[in-house]
C-alpha cells in the first residue's frame, strides 16, 4: 500500500529538479544578454547586412528619356548647397535653385546632423567630375517647393559623353545618405523605393547603427574666436562654445567678434541661427550684447565661409551648458578702422600667415573714400563696386534705397567683413551705416 506513495513522491521529486533545471537554464540565456541600464542608450551592433538577392545599380535602372513631356535644361553647377540642394546656371543663364525630388539628406547648414557633411560631399564629387548635368521636372511643369525658391528637380549627370546619364537622386538613395520624401509617388518611385530598401538591407551610412565618423558628438570645444578663425579647418564640423560681441543681424545671422589683446586684432565669425530660435533665445543674441554661443562649426558652400550654426536655447533650463547665454548688454562692435591697402596686407601670427582681409572676417570695419564705380541690383540687395587707391571691393548693402545716382560718389561704411565666391566684400546693413562723404 506503500508503494504508489513512493512512487508519487518520486514523480514529484523528478518534476522540481526539471522545473529548476529549466529555470537555471532560462536564467544562464537571460544573462548573456546586455540588460539595458535606465537612463543610458545602448548602441545597437549592426548584425552582417542582411541578404540582398540581388545588389543593383538602381541609379542606372532608370533612364532619361530627352523626348518626353518633361522639362528639362542642360545646366552647369553655380554652387553646391548640401546633399540634396545645388544651384545651377541653366544654358540660357538663369539660374535654378534645385531642391532634389524623392530625397531627404541629413542637414549640414542651418544644423548639423550625422552624415550630413558625407551626404554633401558625395553630391559634390558626382557632380565635380560630371561632364554633362541635366536637371528634369517630375512632370510637364517646374515645380516650386514650399520655400516658394526651390524646383523640385530630378538631376542627372554622366562623366563623359560616350557614357549614359545616372540618376544622382536614385544614387544618393541607393548609398544610404537620404531617407525617403515621398519616393514612392513620383515619375521613378519603384527605383526610389528599391533603392531605399537595398541600402537598409545592406546596413548603409544612415542605416548602418554605427556612428558617423566625420560628425562631433562630444561636448563644446571652449575656445576664443581667435583660435576658432585662425583655424578654422581643423574644427569644421565640431560643436565649439566661445564668447563675443553681437555687432549686427542680418540674413538670420548674426556677427560675433571679440578682441585679442596679444595681437590687438578682432576675430570674427558669422553665426547663423535660421528658423530655430524664438523669444529668450532671439533677445539673447541682439545687437550690443556679449553672449556665449554654442553651435557647430561648418564650412558653408554657398556663402563661400566658414560659420557656426545648430544653436538651440532650453528655455526651462537656462543654464544648461549647451544653451546659447546672455553675458551682458550695452556694447558696440569695434568698426575698426581700416583701408583697402590694410585688407590686403599679409599678417604673421605664432598659427600662420594670414591675409588680413581673411582675419576680419565676421568683425566690424569702417571704411573710408571709397569711390563708387558701378551700382547694380540683386535679390533684395544692392551691389555697390568701388575702389580706393588702386583696390577694388564690393560693398553689398541690404535694406537700403540706393539708386545709380551714387555713381562717381565717395562713401564711407560702417560694414562687415565677408566673402562671396571667393572675393572679399564689405556689408552694410542699415541707410545709417553708409554715408556720401561727397
Amino acid at each position: 500500500m506503500r508503494v504508489p506513495e513512493l512512487n508519487m513522491k518520486r514523480t514529484f521529486l523528478f518534476l522540481m529538479i526539471l522545473f529548476s533545471c529549466m529555470l537555471i537554464g532560462c536564467s544562464h540565456m537571460a544573462s548573456d544578454q546586455v540588460q539595458p541600464t535606465p537612463g543610458v542608450a545602448v548602441q545597437t551592433v549592426p548584425d552582417k547586412a542582411s541578404p540582398v538577392a540581388e545588389e543593383k545599380d538602381w541609379a542606372s535602372s532608370v533612364t532619361l528619356d530627352m523626348s518626353s513631356e518633361t522639362l528639362k535644361k542642360f545646366v552647369t553647377v553655380k554652387t553646391f548647397v548640401d546633399g540634396d540642394t545645388t544651384h545651377f546656371i541653366a544654358s540660357d543663364s538663369s539660374m535654378v535653385k534645385a531642391r532634389y525630388l524623392g530625397i531627404n539628406t541629413p542637414e549640414v547648414t542651418g544644423k548639423v546632423e550625422p552624415y550630413g557633411k558625407k551626404a554633401s560631399v558625395f553630391t559634390k564629387q558626382r557632380l565635380s567630375q560630371a561632364s554633362s548635368i541635366v536637371i528634369e521636372s517630375d512632370d510637364s511643369s517646374w515645380n516650386i517647393d514650399s520655400t516658394g525658391s526651390r524646383c523640385l528637380l530630378w538631376v542627372w549627370y554622366r562623366i563623359d559623353e560616350d557614357s549614359p546619364y545616372r540618376n544622382l537622386n536614385i544614387e544618393i538613395l541607393q548609398n544610404g545618405l537620404a531617407i525617403a520624401s515621398s519616393s514612392a509617388n513620383n515619375r521613378y518611385g519603384s527605383a526610389c523605393v528599391a533603392a531605399i530598401a537595398q541600402a537598409k538591407a545592406l546596413k548603409l551610412n544612415i542605416y548602418s547603427n554605427q556612428k558617423d565618423p566625420d560628425f562631433y558628438y562630444g561636448d563644446a570645444v571652449e575656445l576664443s574666436l581667435r583660435e576658432l578663425r585662425c583655424n578654422a579647418e581643423k574644427y569644421n564640423g565640431v560643436k565649439v562654445a566661445f564668447e563675443g560681441v553681437v555687432t549686427r543681424n542680418g540674413g538670420n545671422s548674426v556677427y560675433v567678434e571679440d578682441y585679442d589683446e596679444e595681437t590687438g586684432l578682432y576675430f570674427g565669425m558669422t553665426v547663423y541661427y535660421g528658423y530655430n530660435l524664438s523669444g529668450e533665445g532671439l533677445n539673447i543674441l541682439a545687437v550690443g550684447n556679449s553672449s556665449r554661443i554654442v553651435g557647430t562649426l561648418q564650412y558653408y558652400e554657398a556663402g563661400d565661409t566658414y560659420q557656426v550654426s545648430g544653436l538651440g536655447y532650453r528655455q526651462m533650463k537656462p543654464d544648461d551648458p549647451g544653451n546659447i547665454q546672455k553675458i551682458s548688454s550695452g556694447h558696440s562692435g569695434a568698426f575698426k578702422d581700416v583701408s583697402l591697402a590694410d585688407l590686403n596686407e599679409t599678417v604673421t601670427l605664432e598659427e600662420g600667415e594670414f591675409q588680413y582681409a581673411e582675419l576680419a572676417m565676421g568683425t566690424s570695419v569702417h571704411v573710408d573714400s571709397l569711390l563708387v564705380k558701378d551700382v547694380s541690383f540683386g535679390n533684395g540687395s544692392v551691389i555697390i563696386d568701388c575702389e580706393s587707391d588702386g583696390y577694388d571691393i564690393v560693398v553689398m548693402a541690404y535694406n537700403m534705397d540706393i539708386g545709380r545716382d551714387l555713381v562717381g560718389h565717395t562713401i564711407d561704411v560702417d560694414a562687415i567683413m565677408g566673402s562671396f565666391g571667393g572675393t572679399y566684400e564689405l556689408m552694410v546693413y542699415g541707410k545709417d551705416d553708409l554715408k556720401i562723404s561727397e
